[in-house]
């Protein structure tokens, strides 16, 4: 009898990660539990912004734009610091931080007071995050040159991970759409504190962010590190490129929103729509790292970013089909979100592993810490954008698929551009040694 087993990648990426090193299984569950405590409340932030505190178009993308910036624009701050003080204390002080960040947004009733909120939660992650994920890719290299798992296999498993979180977190937030958005933000802030402590337990305090050759005498100072990083040419090309998808990702946050109340007339489906994402991630990653080994990591880049640019399409063509029906709205919200996440789940394991090859595996803190920094910076500008498109398509000024197609260009030429710009040698995948 033939017996199909969807979840046979997550079962065996899970019996995978039981037999990695206790720091790197920390790293894994903290993934989950960051974004449980994430996804609780961000997805759920405009609701509030629009419906409770009844924020402009442009304030909310602004607020939106701010916390994406304070994050992910921090990045390279936050990056370097590990790199020079190291893992654990840069992650305790982060998350101390974003506790402090939920419970002001949780009692803002102003704009200025909301900005003081999603600040600090952002500038928390732009402590806690770059330090994790590149001690995870320094441990990756090690792991890799042992025999033990490709790298990119481990950024998969690591991608299953966080989407484990925003299955819970999403559905969580949904559940707590009718209470008052402050209960919201005070879990999240617990979950946080309790986060902080498996850290200050189990976390090695000498938890590096670097593949330190034979012979280094300890940290380089910060000087050093951003020198390396602003001088790598090809590495900062690449890096202002691939920084594109993180504007498009995080359309999610404003337009699909936007998208809902346009089509259903509510939000209440916005958290389910983040759940369905995450369980498509849970399943597929796997698979597309597989496929992304196949094509070599220039072409898998290129593709995804070529899949998430189509992406923004989907609306545009099922609004133009059906232009009154709620259903075909919905389908076009539906495979946006979808193929938004496919383009990703082939792109962002080769596209980390490419930015360790171009680091040279030194200050991964700092490095990684820039592409968020670009695309935060980019993001920034970008919300804004959007949040002015849709004032004007409020207003008549423009066609109500105005923000889809100039998104879908926006990416389809940075795409081409990482296809251009790309040297075949430094996108080409190592092979495990063993």
């Amino acid at each position: 009898m033939l017996r199909v087993r969807p979840l046979g990648p997550v079962t065996s990426a899970l019996r995978t990660a039981r037999t990695l090193p206790p720091a790197v299984r920390l790293i894994l569950a903290s993934m989950v539990l960051f974004n449980i405590g994430f996804y609780l409340v961000v997805p759920f932030l405009a609701v509030h912004l629009a419906d409770d505190l009844h924020l402009a178009g442009w304030a909310i993308g602004l607020v939106l734009g701010l916390r994406t910036f304070s994050q992910q624009g921090m990045f390279f701050l936050g990056g370097s610091l590990a790199d020079r003080f190291g893992v654990r204390p840069m992650v305790l002080l982060g998350i101390a931080i974003r506790v402090v960040g939920f419970v002001v947004l949780g009692v803002a009733s102003s704009l200025a007071t909301m900005i003081v909120g999603v600040v600090l939660v952002g500038l928390a992650a732009a402590l806690f995050s770059p330090a994790v994920e590149a001690a995870n890719a320094a441990y990756g290299r090690g792991l890799e040159e042992s025999g033990v798992i490709r790298r990119t296999e481990l950024f998969g498993i690591e991608q299953m991970c966080s989407r484990f979180g925003t299955v819970i977190g999403p559905a969580l937030g949904a559940l707590l759409l009718g209470v008052p958005f402050v209960w919201t933000t005070i879990a999240a802030a617990v979950l946080f504190a309790g986060l902080g402590v498996m850290f200050a337990l189990w976390l090695p305090a000498d938890a590096s962010t670097s593949h330190r050759p034979a012979g280094a005498q300890g940290p380089d100072g910060l000087r050093v590190v951003w020198r390396t990083v602003l001088h790598n040419r090809r590495f900062m090309v690449f890096v202002a490129l691939c920084g594109v998808q993180l504007v498009a990702y995080n359309q999610l946050y404003l337009m699909l929103p936007e998208q809902l109340e346009r089509v259903t007339g509510s939000q209440a489906a916005l958290g389910w729509f983040f759940v369905a994402s995450a369980v498509l991630v849970i399943v597929g990653q796997s698979p597309t790292v597989a496929l992304a080994r196949r094509l070599g990591h220039r072409t898998a880049i290129v593709a995804g970013m070529g899949v998430i640019a189509a992406s923004f399409l989907f609306p545009i063509v099922t609004g133009a089909l059906a232009p009154d029906s709620v259903a075909a709205g919905l389908a076009g919200v539906g495979l946006w979100v979808a193929a938004l996440h496919l383009g990703q789940m082939l792109m962002v394991p080769p596209m980390r592993d490419t930015i360790g090859v171009l680091a040279g595996e030194r200050h991964l803190g700092a490095h990684f810490g820039m592409l968020s920094t670009l695309g935060g910076l980019m993001t920034l500008v970008g919300s804004l954008a959007v949040g002015q498109i849709y004032d004007l398509v409020d207003a008549g000024t423009v066609a109500p698929s105005t923000p889809w197609w100039t998104l879908a260009v926006v990416v389809a030429a940075a795409a081409a551009g990482i296809w251009a710009a790309a040297a075949r040698a430094a996108v080409r995948p190592r092979p495990a040694s063993g």
